[in-house]
């Protein structure tokens, strides 16, 4: 049985997204926790700016989540008919709506019913569920050697970023 391989770009801004998505949703636990603690807190209480680290790292993801969603809804297309991807994409482009449309100040202030916020609050829900969801069904999928995959360092030769463009191009012209 072949190895799997997954395409370069797609490794690129899977792992980049999935990076910013782990330090943003842990990230929003602290600030939860500090600042809302409705249905609990953790159990010690870190110094810093949370709000403000949270929100740089909002703004790092908004333009990978975008490239990551449009490559989903391209080159990745086929990827979308498995309900766990979807519904990480969906997670994904719900924190990162809502995020967008916050006020930090409402936390700050003690602000907790903004609508606005309850969605986030929803949507950091969804998301850690279906990143569990995703990565159960990919080792279920394929186990070690694909999850593997997605980490790998290697790319072929006809998969370098100069091959990315054309990749692109060839996907419209199929799609037109």
């Amino acid at each position: 049985m072949p190895r799997p391989y997954q395409p370069s770009l797609l490794r690129i801004l899977h792992g980049a997204v999935g990076l910013l998505v782990a330090a943003a949703w842990l990230s929003g636990l602290i600030v939860y926790s500090l600042h809302d603690g409705r249905w609990g807190r953790l159990p010690w209480q870190p110094a810093g700016n949370w709000i403000d680290i949270h929100g740089s790292l909002g703004v790092l993801l908004w333009p990978l989540a975008i490239a990551f969603g449009l490559y989903a809804l391209t080159l990745g297309r086929s990827r979308l008919r498995k309900p766990e991807n979807t519904a990480a994409l969906l997670g994904l482009a719900l924190a990162v709506g809502s995020g967008k449309l916050m006020d930090e100040d409402w936390l700050r202030q003690g602000d907790l019913n903004q609508l606005v916020y309850v969605i986030h609050l929803l949507a950091w829900l969804l998301i850690g569920a279906a990143v569990v969801w995703h990565v159960k069904a990919v080792l279920g999928r394929g186990g070690l050697p694909l999850a593997r995959s997605m980490v790998s360092l290697q790319a072929r030769s006809n998969d370098l970023p100069h091959h990315w463009p054309g990749q692109i191009r060839r996907f419209f012209r199929r799609s037109g």
